[in-house]
């Protein structure tokens, strides 16, 4: 039987010295098993570590308390906060990620999408907000677009957790592309250490690869 493939909106801060948020958002459908977690699309905010080294004190401090307003879920607060961090410091791309993360919740995806357009412009590499590109992609269907804003992600930051996520659910839910979908889980799973419930996803997947492959065998 194949686990749910309901993709559902919530935040899930990560405590870190400098706060990191992760945002898992998306809608989708599909079968049941009621130990399991839905497979989520999960696009990262950009935390305080990311930062250049040289930014002033009062800039860490603004983009934290923006960010810890984010990950508490006040998103007018969150928004004002980081549009006020932008007019003193114009050149971070990841407060643009995360206006971007804060228009997509509210479903105002052209100014999700403005707002990544200009994370890029600063920074085309910006691990993060390729990743937010790639869900923007994704959620509007351009399924090849999505992936190819995930790879560029990890191709940039090969640690990204996050974008091998994605990978795996934009390749197994999506594309139906169940081989490449393992080696993306995978590699999440080597980079993050032992995910429980993606641990049962990779299982699953594993033995659906293997029938694939038996029926591959007889038909031939």
């Amino acid at each position: 039987m194949l686990l749910p493939r309901c993709i559902e909106s919530r935040w899930a801060p990560c405590l870190a010295p400098l706060a990191a948020l992760l945002l898992l958002s998306g809608c989708g459908g599909g079968g049941t098993k009621p130990e399991s977690k839905p497979r989520q699309t999960v696009v990262a905010g950009s935390s305080t570590e990311q930062l250049r080294a040289e930014v002033p004190q009062q800039a860490q401090t603004m983009f934290e308390q923006a960010t810890a307003v984010m990950a508490s879920g006040d998103w007018l607060d969150a928004e004002l906060r980081f549009k006020e961090f932008l007019q003193y410091y114009p050149n971070f791309p990841g407060a643009y990620v995360n206006l971007a993360i804060i228009h997509s919740n509210n479903g105002n995806e052209a100014a999700a999408q403005a707002a990544i357009e200009s994370a890029l412009a600063l920074d085309p590499n910006h691990a993060a907000a390729l990743n937010q590109q790639g869900m923007l992609f994704r959620k509007n269907g351009k399924f090849i677009e999505a992936e190819a804003a995930y790879l560029k992600a990890v191709t940039a930051a090969p640690d990204y957790a996050l974008a091998h996520y994605n990978l795996g659910v934009l390749n197994e839910l999506y594309l139906q592309r169940l081989e490449t979908a393992l080696l993306h889980f995978e590699q999440y799973q080597s980079l993050v250490g032992t995910d429980e419930q993606v641990e049962k996803w990779l299982a699953d997947l594993t033995r659906r690869v293997a029938a694939n492959q038996r029926t591959a065998n007889v038909a031939e």
